[in-house]
């Protein structure tokens, strides 16, 4: 027990040391200053040529929402053509067949938002034209768009007064060019030498040890692994995701992977201190968010590795701890750590299947995509996590009597409005889709009676998993819900929508309205948001919204079902 600990620590400790120098090197690609990566430019420019893009121009806010949403829809159309076509196209060994339109629907926003619900099991559901194409094309633009939208906030915050926030273009050819691409071939190269295929050959025919023959899936799995971890997009090559023995192997591939999906966000939260050059603020948003990722992680940690008293009771040895759901090679500590990083980041990528864990480790990934800001998804993290900035600056300016400042700007009550909208529309759409779920189920169980494998608390649980997954555009599942219907193909495609524009939008609004007014030199009387007792109100501001907004679902679902077990 004591070496899966040190296991989770050492994953953990790796990630941070690696996160600092990139943080930098984001921070001094994106200011545009000389880096080791200079070699790439003329291949940038001739991509600015051919797409007639001037990259010297500076683009508001609003031109950056624009450029954002457009490119956007192109991206939409595009997998939604090739999802519902893949059947007659090429790279199709096994003869998988074209996708039905609602799931199309839903595979093509989840992928486009950078969220990943996957309502298909991969090996069976698509081609590998389709994986190639259309999903894996759409976990590199999509991570990008995060981390442009991220590097536009970073330049409102800058000390001075403008409306010239930077070109998306410029930032989105470099997030992929200069990031996503050189990390992804050094993972994909770790995972191709540990025993991911990457093949266009169609199943393989083995004979078991039982002596039955059975076909085994595999495909150009490496590279679709290796940024679905990166990009924190999540979307399993097959259908088990990273609990699939191909897709991870080994507990090499194991720790390679889950500091894969979690150190582009952190590096992000150090870049901000070097782009602004105050370290200090980027250390204090390091803290509060590792503060709430080590209170969701300790319990997760804690009841996993106790196991299930239930199971106790019968008799059976829980010597190795709650393992139902879990790979024997990885253990219940990585896969308890796992679940939580994933939940976190909004990744939703797994290598134990949730809908097993234990009641409070169900709740506290959970919580991971309520609160949604302990991280976070690649660039989007810190947008959700500067919301909350804006309305504890606010509430502090009240406390103290002075009118709000946050970096030498005003807050008013625009962008007040504005963080609030965003802030609320997180539980509305949790809660909104969950109740509308349960009306379903209630007002006709003999209709829609097959969603659910499990009933009572862990019932609900299912479905109050699925629409916070796609709030938060993580895309992890509890897989006892049967998710391939046109209800929840469709609801959660609009939840899905929702949740990935507004709180880009919101936030981005924010800033450039900031970013726009005059800045005012910091004084003595100057609220300090690089401190300490700045970042616990910060923490106390995240939690107190997320227990108003979701305490009440919590307990009808994984509060009372760990209850219930004792």
């Amino acid at each position: 027990m004591s070496s899966e600990l040190i296991g989770i620590a050492v994953i953990f400790g790796v990630t941070v040391l690696l996160a600092i120098p990139l943080g930098r090197y984001l921070a001094t690609v994106y200011r545009g200053d000389k880096s080791w990566s200079d070699f790439l430019a003329p291949l940038e420019r001739l991509l600015f040529r051919i797409g007639g893009i001037d990259a010297g121009r500076g683009m508001t806010w609003q031109q950056h929402m624009v450029a954002l949403l457009t490119i956007n829809l192109v991206w939409f159309l595009f997998a939604m053509l090739i999802l519902c076509t893949q059947g007659v196209l090429p790279l199709n060994p096994d003869g998988n067949p074209s996708m039905s339109p609602d799931l199309a629907f839903n595979t093509a926003i989840s992928f486009l938002v950078n969220c990943n619900l996957q309502h298909y099991s991969g090996e069976s559901g698509l081609t590998y034209l389709s994986q190639m194409v259309g999903i894996m094309f759409l976990q590199f633009v999509t991570a990008a768009t995060g981390m442009v939208a991220c590097v536009v906030v970073f330049n409102a915050l800058r000390n001075r007064t403008t409306d010239k926030l930077g070109n998306f273009y410029v930032y989105f050819v470099r997030s992929i060019t200069r990031v996503l691409l050189p990390l992804s071939l050094i993972v994909g190269l770790i995972l191709v030498f540990q025993g991911t295929p990457m093949t266009f050959a169609g199943k393989q025919a083995l004979i078991t040890m039982q002596g039955d023959t059975t076909a085994v899936s595999r495909g150009p799995a490496a590279a679709m692994i290796a940024i679905k971890e990166l990009g924190t997009n999540g979307g399993g090559f097959f259908g088990a995701n990273s609990a699939h023995p191909l897709e991870n192997p080994t507990y090499l591939t194991n720790m390679v992977e889950n500091i894969a999906l979690v150190l582009i966000p952190i590096a992000l939260v150090f870049a901000l201190g070097h782009y602004l050059r105050r370290r200090r603020l980027s250390y204090t948003v390091f803290g509060v968010m590792t503060a709430g990722f080590l209170m969701l992680l300790a319990p997760t940690v804690y009841y996993e590795m106790q196991g299930n008293p239930a199971i106790a009771q019968m008799g059976a040895d829980m010597n190795l701890g709650a393992m139902e759901g879990k790979e024997i090679r990885l253990g219940t500590a990585a896969s308890a750590y796992w679940g939580i990083t994933n939940t976190i980041i909004s990744c939703g990528s797994v290598n134990s299947m949730h809908d097993s864990h234990m009641p409070i480790s169900g709740m506290s990934e959970m919580l991971g995509m309520m609160t949604n800001a302990f991280y976070g998804g690649v660039g989007v993290g810190f947008l959700n996590f500067f919301v909350f900035v804006i309305i504890a600056v606010f509430i502090s300016g009240l406390m103290v009597g002075r009118t709000p400042e946050f970096l030498g700007k005003k807050i008013e009550a625009r962008e007040m409005k504005i963080a609030i909208i965003v802030a609320l529309l997180h539980p509305l759409m949790i809660l909104a889709g969950t109740a509308m779920a349960a009306h379903l189920l209630v007002s006709n169980p003999t209709e829609y009676a097959g969603w659910l494998a499990n009933p009572g608390y862990h019932g609900f649980s299912e479905m109050l998993y699925e629409y916070t997954s796609a709030a938060a555009n993580n895309g992890s599942g509890f897989e006892g819900l049967g998710d391939n219907t046109p209800w929840w193909n469709i609801s959660t495609g609009v939840v899905l929508l929702l949740s990935r524009y507004l709180p880009i939008i919101g936030p981005v609004a924010i800033a450039g309205i900031l970013a726009s007014k005059k800045y005012t030199p910091e004084s003595a009387g100057t609220l300090r948001v690089d401190t300490a007792t700045f970042g616990l109100m910060v923490f106390f501001v995240i939690w107190i919204i997320a227990a108003l907004a979701f305490f009440p679902a919590l307990a009808l679902g994984p509060l009372a079902e760990h209850f219930s077990l004792y």
